[in-house]
């Protein structure tokens, strides 16, 4: 049977809520040979990456999609027992993901292959707030904080969790990773918003978490260079105006300073930007 058949089959009695007939086809999978981590990677992942795509491009209906979620959990839950064991590494990851059920799918998963792999994993699902995973972090002390599948519009609040980690120094040696969500479409955004790593997918989540650190690529955050140069232009400007406005005996609005609350506004402002400039064709993943 071949992975395009299996991938087939799986996707056809997903879309038509059969959870006996994708019950068949994972079985069917196994008794060929293939761990289970492969059938999370070679079939489940790939799936869900393509029910999403044909969500997100109205090619299946919400019910739809909704089966496939649902039944990928079950099936995922079914699997996770399944899964090779590695030795224990002495190493820890803590694992957040988006609020709906589709990305805490995904972040299982990956919690699923972590633990496989021999980390001490933490799932907090898309409940949590960044108080919740600030006061987490600052007693688990984990090697790695991945956050899973976060949408554009929430691309400003993990830059808020990624920056409050690093102004308090919650763990100082924990490194932050993201994946999924606007992530995968927005190239370079998690550099910019401060993380210190990105994955496609749960497998290369393990793989690049395992990595030692010198081979892993060192993100060179823009933003706050791109705050610099505007920050200089608008002193600029006010300078100008400020002289205009002395010339003139007029006051001048542009020589008057913004406030805390009005500055961290503008820096939402230039993420926001950089989301819609990078996202114009939702993709899958």
């Amino acid at each position: 049977m071949s992975a395009e058949h299996v991938l087939e089959r799986y996707l056809n009695g997903l879309l038509k809520g059969d959870r006996n007939a994708c019950r068949g086809v994972i079985e069917e999978t196994l008794q060929t040979g293939l761990p289970a981590n492969k059938v999370y990677m070679d079939v489940i992942w790939p799936i869900m990456v393509e029910v999403d795509k044909l969500y997100t491009q109205d090619k299946i209906t919400a019910t739809q999609e909704a089966f496939a979620t649902r039944i990928n959990r079950t099936i995922v839950d079914q699997l996770q027992n399944k899964l090779p064991r590695k030795a224990l590494r002495a190493r820890k990851v803590v694992i957040c993901s988006a609020d709906n059920e589709k990305e805490e799918l995904g972040a299982q998963m990956i919690t699923d292959l972590f633990e496989s792999d021999g980390w001490e994993a933490r799932f907090l699902g898309g409940k949590v707030n960044n108080d919740d995973i600030l006061a987490f972090v600052n007693s688990f002390h984990p090697d790695i904080l991945l956050v899973y599948g976060i949408a554009a519009k929430q691309a400003p609040n993990t830059r808020q969790l990624i920056d409050s980690i690093k102004s308090i120094n919650a763990s100082p040696n924990m490194r932050v990773m993201l994946s999924g969500g606007v992530f995968d479409r927005a190239e370079d955004l998690w550099q910019e918003i401060g993380a210190d790593l990105y994955a496609p997918n749960a497998a290369e989540a393990v793989r690049i978490a395992s990595a030692d650190e010198s081979e892993v690529t060192v993100p060179v955050r823009t933003i706050k260079r791109r705050r610099k140069a505007d920050t200089s232009s608008k002193a600029k400007t006010a300078a100008a105006a400020q002289k205009s406005a002395a010339d003139n005996n007029q006051p001048s609005d542009a020589a008057q300073p913004q406030d805390t609350q009005a500055q961290d506004a503008q820096v939402q402002d230039a993420t926001q930007q950089d989301i819609q400039v990078a996202e114009p064709q939702p993709a899958a993943g």
